[in-house]
């Protein structure tokens, strides 16, 4: 397993991620996740579209919270072909939870709780707090990587416009 340092920090300290460093032109890894009612999601499951993948530790949190309903509201200005899922190690009750609490309509909220496949095969699983770093993968209909946003700092928020345009760029 790929261990990397000096990638990100929380609250200012550095952390450890494991897993690959993946790049724009990188084949996207297959993950095993599950969605709000436990069905399975892969990443087949949405074949064909442009994927916004964005990773967040918590959507119990400040930041993610925002993070999420800022994605949920930029995802009205955008075709049907592109679709938002947020990953996180929340169990999907609390997703389920928390969506109906902050009306998330547009954004699909799936959890990694089970193996961690998703934190591992696209390596922003941190070492020490088993919780997903902020990271922004832009996958597009064939697979393919098109844009990684890696936030250094985990409680901050990420780059909206750069990811916008990216995927604006697809379109």
């Amino acid at each position: 397993m790929n261990e990397r340092t000096g990638v990100i920090t929380f609250k200012g300290n550095p952390f450890t991620l494991l897993g690959p460093a993946l790049k724009v032109g990188d084949r996207a890894p297959d993950f095993s996740v599950v969605d709000t009612a436990l069905a399975p999601v892969s990443l087949a499951s949405s074949a064909g579209k442009i994927r916004i993948i964005s990773a967040v530790p918590s959507l119990d949190t400040p930041v993610c919270d925002t993070e999420t309903r800022r994605f949920n509201q930029e995802a009205a200005n955008l075709p049907d072909n592109v679709v938002l899922l947020t990953i996180s190690l929340d169990l999907p009750f609390a997703q389920k939870r928390w969506c109906g609490a902050a009306g998330i309509d547009r954004v699909v909220t799936l959890s990694d709780y089970r193996d961690r496949s998703f934190g591992l095969n696209y390596g922003v699983l941190i070492k020490e707090l088993l919780l997903l770093s902020r990271c922004i993968f832009i996958v597009d209909a064939t697979d393919t990587i098109r844009y990684v946003q890696q936030v250094p700092e985990v409680t901050q928020e990420p780059d909206y416009a750069a990811v916008l345009d990216a995927v604006r760029a697809l379109l």
